[in-house]
């Protein structure tokens, strides 16, 4: 923060979109490739390796424990790959690249596990949102909607001419382009023919184009006739300034506040056109104007989970995180690459039900109750002073944005108000009392925002 704040705007938004090199970030280490691990237990199990004997069909006990050794692995791959996200997010050195991850792990949803999509497929699809963190939002509609975890996932991986399946199609337009009431049902119909071809290999897990299942006839679509594929879909779909409007919308909510302006999402759907969809500079443009730093938008976004967690051990200086975070993310509502559907998780004021903030407020208590933070040297270097601890928990924690009251109230408690235990803030209790004002500062309204 520091370093930002003596910078100049533009000078900081530079260093927030030109992104440093993130190469030396580790990748995750317990995922595991279920297309060999599924075709390995098979072989193992068909010969005397796994369960002795000689060739034949596995029997329906070691089916069985094929299934049982085959979700561990699963399960410890998506733990282990959830895990390593948190951890990135924590660790890199290029905050917006993993923000706008975040962002449109959101928007174009897919779920591991269901129906097929593997871990390390999950995987190849967040790192498609990385490669196109501020790239171009056509380019990525295009390559997301071929890729393998997207095509199992909504259903386009069995799409054939003979049937065409209309799953994605709709989504294609209703979630993640135009919205509701900016198509007809024929163009659904028409979108699911062009989709028709693309399927997923089950032995390499890769996305492959099958001509001969496509359906190569002649489409109306969104008025334009054609003898449309997907690629034209899409670019078509980008040509209606409602598209544009969409995307405003949804990156304003995302970055600045919730239910934005018309005349605001107006003047964003026309940077993004003018730009041809390329994010870079329409975020640029953004993340420089008077709306940005404006009141409406000075925390005026809650949370998600994800970002409270990961900032909660930021703040802290605890690293990494482990399975206490994706604990605390589950109960606070939000399980990455486990969207509750489609649509994906409900922004604003979703996250803050009773359940929710109570689960936020039992995260940051064992959090502060670590042994770690205690070694901490900003926490050791804190004076046995109630008003100086309380100044500093205040600066750092919520850059000072504490009412008086709130102010006062955690000067009272470092200092033992209204009880006896061990009177005022001193030496003896200091650990105690530290540990307890900084879950409190944690508590206050403001730190729930952005």
């Amino acid at each position: 923060i520091a370093r930002y704040a003596a910078m100049r705007v533009g000078d900081a938004v530079e260093s927030l979109i030109r992104f440093p090199s993130t190469a030396n970030l580790p990748g995750p280490t317990d995922l595991v490739d279920l297309v060999t691990f599924r075709r390995q237990l098979m072989q193992e199990s068909m010969g005397a390796g796994m369960f002795g004997g000689g060739m034949g069909r596995p029997s329906d006990d070691q089916k069985r424990e094929l299934f049982k050794e085959f979700r561990l692995a699963e399960r410890k791959s998506t733990i282990g790959l959830q895990t390593w996200w948190l951890n990135r997010m924590l660790q890199t050195p290029a905050p917006l690249q993993e923000k706008m991850a975040l962002y449109f792990h959101g928007h174009f949803t897919t779920a591991v596990i269901q129906k097929g999509v593997s871990p390390s497929m999950a995987f190849d699809q967040n790192q498609l949102y990385r490669q196109y963190a501020l790239g171009n939002l056509r380019d990525l509609t295009r390559d997301v909607s071929k890729n393998p975890a997207m095509l199992l996932y909504l259903d386009n991986a069995g799409s054939v001419a003979a049937h065409p399946n209309e799953n994605y199609a709709r989504e294609l337009m209703e979630l993640f382009t135009l919205g509701v009431d900016h198509y007809s049902e024929n163009d659904v119909r028409e979108a699911a023919r062009a989709w028709t071809g693309w399927t997923v290999d089950r032995r390499t897990g890769e996305a492959t184009f099958v001509g001969g299942r496509h359906d190569g006839g002649s489409k109306t679509f969104l008025g334009r006739t054609g003898n449309w594929a997907g690629d034209d879909i899409v670019n078509i779909i980008f040509d209606q300034p409602q598209c544009a409007r969409f995307f405003a919308t949804s990156l304003l909510n995302f970055f600045v506040y919730n239910n934005p302006e018309p005349e605001l999402i107006d003047a964003v759907a026309a940077s993004l056109r003018k730009n041809d969809y390329e994010i870079g500079p329409v975020l640029s443009m953004l993340l420089r104007s008077n709306v940005f730093f404006s009141d409406r938008a000075y925390r005026g976004l809650i949370k998600s989970p994800a970002e409270y967690v990961v900032g909660t051990y930021k703040a802290l200086g605890i690293a990494p995180i482990d399975t206490t975070g994706l604990r605390a993310m589950a109960a606070m509502g939000q399980v990455l690459f486990y969207p509750p559907n489609v649509a994906g998780w409900p922004p604003g004021e979703n996250w803050m039900t009773s359940q929710m903030l109570i689960a936020r407020q039992n995260f940051v208590a064992a959090l502060v109750n670590e042994p770690v933070v205690g070694q901490m040297s900003w926490v050791a270097s804190l004076p046995i002073d109630a008003q100086q601890v309380s100044q500093e928990l205040v600066a750092k924690i919520l850059q000072g944005d504490a009412s008086k009251q709130s102010f006062v109230q955690l000067s009272d408690y470092l200092d033992g108000a209204n009880t006896s235990a061990l009177g005022e803030l001193s030496v003896e209790n200091r650990d105690e009392r530290l540990r307890g004002a900084a879950y409190l500062t944690m508590a206050m309204p403001a730190y729930q925002l952005d």
